[in-house]
């Protein structure tokens, strides 16, 4: 994928690495010259501008592009530049940056935001993912709440430990997306048998991730 990254600080350049080491093709979009440091990943290519301007998303061909991350440390920046890539270019997916929590209400999909990353968020996510066993986990919202990503790990008592998955009633809106088993993924078949400290991977909506954790941890009182 051909990807534009607006903010070449930490963050966008943390970004750029990660993404470039998989194979992607990245474009580093930074206004303020001291900030412009090719150096500091080479395989990129380097735009001095704007990402506020849309002269300057033009000349960068960010309609070329098949996703844009709005990652600079100021979130009016980075709903402006997310408007401008969804309204303007059509971009596929945009992906924003929230620096402070009390403005994550504004990254929705009126301002061309697919994907709100809130750090403060995704830290604590993070943090429940690794030490909760037993309870649903929110990892990440897509399309501000449409639909959810999230995490359950199985504890001993689950009702379908040692099951098929084909045995598992799934709520309507729920889909199971992964299974992580150790240091392994899996796809998830429908022949499956899930095992005590599986990390089973949802997407869902708001609406029924109480339904899901009920029927995966046979919590009754949240059934119906």
């Amino acid at each position: 994928m051909r990807i534009a990254i607006a903010g070449a600080g930490n963050v966008g350049r943390s970004i750029a690495q990660e993404l470039i080491g998989n194979g992607h093709q990245v474009m580093l979009i930074e206004r303020q010259p001291r900030q412009l440091r090719p150096e500091r990943v080479p395989e990129a290519e380097w735009v001095l501008a704007d990402a506020c301007e849309l002269s300057s998303l033009e000349e960068a061909d960010v309609a070329g592009c098949d996703v844009v991350v709005a990652a600079t440390g100021d979130d009016k920046a980075n709903l402006v530049c997310s408007l401008l890539a969804k309204t303007e270019f059509a971009v596929n997916r945009v992906v924003a940056r929230v620096n402070r929590a009390e403005n994550e209400w504004l990254f929705t999909e009126q301002w061309g935001v697919d994907v709100a990353v809130s750090k403060p968020r995704l830290m604590a996510a993070l943090v429940e993912e690794a030490v909760t066993v037993g309870d649903l986990v929110r990892i990440m919202t897509f399309r501000q709440g449409e639909a959810n990503l999230v995490e359950i790990t199985l504890p001993p008592t689950a009702p379908y430990v040692g099951k098929p998955i084909r045995a598992v009633p799934m709520p309507r809106d729920s889909a199971l997306v992964a299974i992580v088993r150790g240091k392994r993924v899996l796809v998830p078949t429908p022949d499956d048998p899930l095992e005590a400290g599986d990390e089973l991977i949802f997407v869902c909506t708001t609406e029924v991730e109480g339904a899901v954790r009920a029927v995966v941890l046979g919590d009754a009182r949240e059934i119906g």
